[in-house]
């Protein structure tokens, strides 16, 4: 939930954090408004504005930390001091940033205020997975022209079996881990066929063009999400292709997730692990 007496300053903020997978659920412009609001969705964040027309966000704070004394306020002000964040803390506020706020403070921040209420695995679904989805659906968009829909899913078998081609890409930055596009042989020869707009013949072309279209996918995911966490910057390695049958790949020490796009001439897949410790 928002909380800011300003119109412009609400929409900037609601806008940061579209391109994220935090969801505003409600603005509010005054105090009394803040209250009812907070009641009403029991929002897991609130950001706080300190000039309010009918009480500063000080008292505001403490009327919502008043209805759940476990509420996560954070107060964004153009004012930052000792006296302000000792008031502050004293009415149950949880961290102070100064305006203009960037969206990767801004992040870094409500993440850590809701590690208490998700796990890691929760977090990497969110912040990390999810964004892979995004990517590989936009990218068949892109590439092939159509509309297909993505599952994620927390994948916990010690091994991967491809049955087909499979291209690996190593992620580096934090977190780190790896990435495997693939798919069977099949789907790999009509989605090169698509992606090309001709008939191949040859299979190593095929091999090629879903190469090229890993490497989209899995760069494509990594700059969205360099884009929202800069502090924390992902990079690719060059990838490593295999095709065969029965080939299988360790997923151990590594949390990973299965994502699935689903096209009429099968399945396009990423298995994306991260790396258990940070």
């Amino acid at each position: 939930m928002i909380v800011d007496d300003s119109k412009v300053s609400r929409t900037m903020l609601a806008n940061n954090l579209a391109k994220t997978n935090f969801e505003v659920v409600a603005m509010a412009k005054d105090a009394a408004e803040a209250r009812s609001l907070y009641e009403e969705h029991s929002p897991d964040l609130v950001t706080m504005d300190m000039n309010l027309p009918d009480a500063d966000g000080i008292e505001c704070s403490r009327r919502i930390c008043a209805i759940d004394p476990g509420a996560k306020i954070v107060m964004i002000s153009a004012m930052k001091d000792a006296g302000l964040i000792e008031q502050g803390k004293s009415a149950g506020i949880s961290a102070f940033l100064q305006k203009p706020v960037s969206t990767n403070d801004l992040i870094d921040t409500l993440m850590l205020l809701c590690q208490e209420k998700i796990s890691r695995i929760a977090m990497l679904r969110e912040s990390y997975a999810k964004p892979f989805a995004a990517a590989l659906k936009q990218g068949i968009l892109d590439l092939i022209g159509i509309q297909v829909d993505t599952k994620v899913e927390l994948y916990e078998k010690k091994y991967l079996e491809v049955n087909g081609i499979a291209i690996i890409i190593g992620l580096t930055g934090t977190p780190n881990g790896r990435a495997i596009v693939y798919m069977t042989g099949d789907t790999m020869k009509t989605f090169a066929e698509k992606m090309l707009n001709e008939k191949l013949e040859d299979e190593e072309e095929a091999h090629e063009a879903a190469e090229e279209a890993a490497n989209i996918f899995i760069g494509h995911s990594v700059s969205s999400i360099n884009g929202i966490i800069t502090n924390k910057e992902m990079r690719i390695t060059p990838p490593g292709t295999f095709f065969g049958s029965g080939v299988k790949m360790t997923t151990q020490k590594l949390v990973t997730f299965k994502i699935t796009a689903m096209t009429d001439f099968g399945d396009i897949c990423i298995n994306v692990g991260f790396a258990e410790g940070d």
